[in-house]
C-alpha cells in the first residue's frame, strides 16, 4: 500500500514539476524524536519541487520555546512536534496561523483537539508503565497492575520515573496520577507522590537515562518497573536480534484511567514566506503516505483513521480502553503549579 502511494506521487510530480525548476526551501522544526523514512520526505519533495530543510529543536517543550522567540523572525515554515501538555502555551503565544486542511476529515475528533485548527494532529500515543518479564520470573513476583500497587512494601526500590520538570514523559506520567487521583482530598496525587517517595521511587532528568541506564531490561540497572510508552515492548520485539523471541521481553502496566494520551501536532508558522507550500506539507503529515509510515519511525500512533497500523501494534502495544485525560486549557493553567509542588514533595 505505501509503495503504491509512494509512486503516485511520483508519477504526479513528473507532470506537475517543470523540468529545470529550482526548488522550493521549506523549512520544518521538529523535536528531536522526529523520524521518517527519507524516501516517504523524497516524494513529498518531488511532488511540489520542494527541499524540504528538518531543523531539531530538543524536547517538545524546548522546541516550542524556540519557536517562541523567534517569532519576529520565523526559525521555520512548519512547526511540528508540539503535544497537548504544551498546546496551551502555543496558542497562546499567537505563532502560528490558522488551517483548515482537507484531511482533517480523517481524523477521529477526540484527537482535534483545537478548534482553532493552529495545530493539527498527526500522532498520539500513550504514556505508561514497563516491566522487565525476567526480573519478576526469576523473583517470583508477580507485576503491579495498578498504580496504588507502586507504593507496597513488596515494590519498594524497584520504580524508576522521569523528572516531569525536565522530561515529557515524566511530564505526562505526573498528569496521569493527577487525573487518576484528583488534586483534593487524603488520597489526592500529592498523598501518591509522597508514599513513592516514601517506597523509594529513583528519579531521572530523561527517559534515555531511565530506560537504558537504570531499567533492569537493558541489563545496566537494577530496577524493573520503569515510565516509557506503550508501544516500548513492540520496539523491543521488532529490533531484538537473532534468534528472534515470539514474544517481547517488557510487558505493558496500563491501569485503567491511569496512561496519558499523548497528541503530538503540527502548524504553519506565522511570518512564513511559503504558506501555500506549508500547508501542503500539513497535509502531507495527515496523509495516509506519511501517517503509515509514523508506527515504526516514532513508535507512536497515526492520527489518520484509513492509516494501516502494523500488527505488533495490535498484539503487543494495544490502545488503553480508558486513557487518562485532562482537558490541554485545565493543563496550561495548572503545569507548573503541579510540577513545582512534585518537585516540592519528591525532591526536597
Amino acid at each position: 500500500m505505501k509503495r503504491t502511494i509512494l509512486l503516485a506521487l511520483f508519477a504526479a510530480a513528473l507532470v506537475a514539476v517543470p523540468l529545470g525548476a529550482t526548488p522550493t526551501l521549506l523549512r520544518v522544526m521538529t523535536h528531536s524524536s522526529f523520524a521518517a523514512t527519507p524516501s516517504v520526505i523524497a516524494a513529498f519533495e518531488a511532488a511540489n519541487n520542494a527541499k524540504v530543510q528538518f531543523t531539531a529543536g530538543g524536547d517538545g517543550g524546548e522546541t516550542l520555546n524556540k519557536a517562541i522567540l523567534a517569532k519576529s523572525d520565523p526559525l521555520a515554515d512548519v512547526l511540528y512536534g508540539v503535544d497537548n501538555t504544551f498546546m496551551g502555551r502555543a496558542l497562546a503565544a499567537d505563532i502560528l496561523d490558522p488551517y483548515d486542511s482537507p484531511l482533517l476529515a480523517s481524523i477521529p475528533s477526540d484527537l482535534d483537539l483545537d478548534s482553532s485548527h493552529r495545530l493539527l494532529p498527526v500522532d498520539f500515543g500513550y504514556i505508561s508503565l514497563n516491566y522487565d518479564k525476567k526480573y519478576f520470573t526469576d523473583k517470583g513476583l508477580m507485576p503491579p497492575t495498578t498504580l496504588e500497587d507502586l507504593v507496597q512494601p513488596r515494590y519498594k526500590g524497584l520504580v524508576i520515573v522521569e523528572n516531569p520538570a525536565t522530561s515529557s514523559p515524566g511530564l505526562a506520567f505526573l498528569l496521569a496520577t493527577v487525573a487518576h487521583f484528583g488534586t483534593t482530598g487524603s488520597s489526592a496525587w500529592q498523598t501518591y507522590w509522597s508514599n513513592l517517595r516514601k517506597n523509594d521511587v529513583l528519579v531521572v532528568n530523561g527517559w534515555e537515562d531511565a530506560y537504558y541506564n537504570e531499567f533492569s531490561e537493558q541489563g545496566k540497572g537494577k530496577r524493573p518497573i520503569v515510565v516509557s510508552y506503550a508501544t516500548s515492548p513492540a520496539y523491543e520485539l521488532y529490533n531484538a536480534t537473532d534468534p528472534k523471541p515470539t514474544e517481547p521481553p517488557t510487558g505493558n502496566i496500563i491501569p485503567e484511567g491511569s496512561s496519558f494520551r499523548q497528541v503530538e501536532f503540527v502548524g504553519v508558522l506565522k511570518g512564513t514566506k511559503v504558506p501555500a507550500l506549508a500547508r501542503k506539507f500539513v497535509d502531507f503529515m495527515l496523509d495516509t503516505a506519511f501517517q503509515a509510515d509514523i508506527p515504526l519511525q516514532m513508535w507512536v500512533y497515526p492520527t489518520n483513521r484509513n492509516a494501516p497500523v502494523p500488527d505488533l501494534f495490535k498484539t503487543f502495544a494495544p490502545v488503553p480502553a480508558t486513557p487518562a485525560n485532562i482537558a490541554p486549557a485545565i493543563i496550561d493553567a495548572q503545569r507548573d503549579t503541579w510540577i513545582k509542588a512534585w518537585t516540592q514533595i519528591v525532591l526536597r
